[in-house]
């Protein structure tokens, strides 16, 4: 991995980023009520009787610490918050790597805009030289996400335990590595 650079203002056809701010837990909260879609998220989230300001001060320590950070997914004709997307370091069976993870809000679901943000992220870490390749981690049960992951390239790389979730990892290689 290379030095370290991470940006927001990431733009696609419909959506434009920016880093998340502590005001954002209170539009995020509708997230975490949303049962199917917390659905495959591990248990040191979902036990957690108030995840949605840790959330979002999960990802304002991962930019203060320079290990990058969902990002807010804003709906350039609306300006709608819609989910979050970018990247995370992870660590996965011992190795260090570079995520790119993706939250969209259920009524925005089916619209093509988890692929649309995650091939942004992907673009984004691969012309910054960020990673050789980025991984999605996705629950074996969570096929909506796997199909994103699939869209964008992302090939299944291997089956393993993860927090306490059985997942897949799908991985995509830097082409210019």
């Amino acid at each position: 991995m290379s030095a370290y650079k991470y940006e927001d203002g990431i733009i696609t056809d419909r959506l434009y980023t920016r880093f998340l701010v502590s005001n954002d837990h209170i539009e995020w909260a509708k997230f975490f009520e949303d049962e199917e879609a917390m659905q495959y998220f591990p248990s040191f989230v979902t036990s957690n009787k108030e995840p949605i300001n840790p959330w979002v001060e999960k990802q304002l320590l991962r930019y203060k610490e320079k290990r990058y950070g969902l990002q807010a997914l804003i709906n350039k004709k609306t300006g709608e918050f819609i989910g979050q997307c970018g990247l995370l370091l992870q660590e996965i069976d011992g190795k260090q790597e570079v995520e790119v993870g993706y939250h969209i809000f259920k009524k925005y679901w089916g619209q093509g805009y988890a692929p649309e943000a995650a091939i942004a992220f992907i673009n984004y870490g691969f012309e910054n030289k960020l990673a050789p390749s980025v991984v999605s981690i996705i629950d074996v049960r969570n096929i909506q996400s796997q199909r994103v992951a699939q869209k964008n390239g992302l090939k299944q790389d291997k089956q393993t335990k993860w927090a306490d979730l059985d997942v897949f990892i799908y991985r995509i290689d830097n082409p210019s590595h």
